[in-house]
């Protein structure tokens, strides 16, 4: 198994054979797609899961988190996320989201995530803004304890 960075047309089509194959190819990419970080793990020279990030200053957004259904279940995910999770935290970014599909909420509370307010629904799905927010090192220095 092996995670790296991949080209977004890389990303494009896992995209869209796992989240919208219903859809036009066009419709799984995003207007800054060229402003994002890609990333794809790959077990042997198959593609299995891909994740992009997107930071702007202290803030960070992953979005189109996909891993092909017949592979989804044996951890690849987890171990894409806990990556660009790191990634994210070493780049100085305070706090990451996304914008979860409500029956996967669960799956995000184990990496620390926490469902927000706002939902909101696309193409017929249902969504959740779920965030995380990481504690820069100088204020976990035990002061007060």
């Amino acid at each position: 198994m092996e995670i790296r960075r991949i080209h977004k047309e890389e990303a494009w089509k896992l995209r869209h054979e796992v989240m919208w194959p219903e859809r036009e190819p066009d419709y799984i990419k995003l207007a800054d797609d060229e402003l994002g970080v890609h990333y794809g793990l790959f077990r042997g020279e198959q593609l299995v899961s891909v994740l992009s990030l997107f930071i702007t200053g202290k803030e960070a957004q992953f979005r189109k988190f996909a891993t092909l259904e017949l592979e989804q279940g044996q951890g690849y995910g987890s171990k894409l996320l806990q990556t660009v999770l790191k990634e994210a935290e070493q780049a100085g970014v305070e706090r990451i989201y996304c914008n979860a599909r409500t029956y996967k909420a669960g799956f995000y509370k184990k990496f620390g995530m926490k469902p927000t307010e706002q939902v909101f629904s696309k193409g017929g799905k249902d969504y959740v803004v779920m965030e995380r927010f990481f504690t820069p090192a100088a204020e976990t220095d035990g002061e007060g304890a």
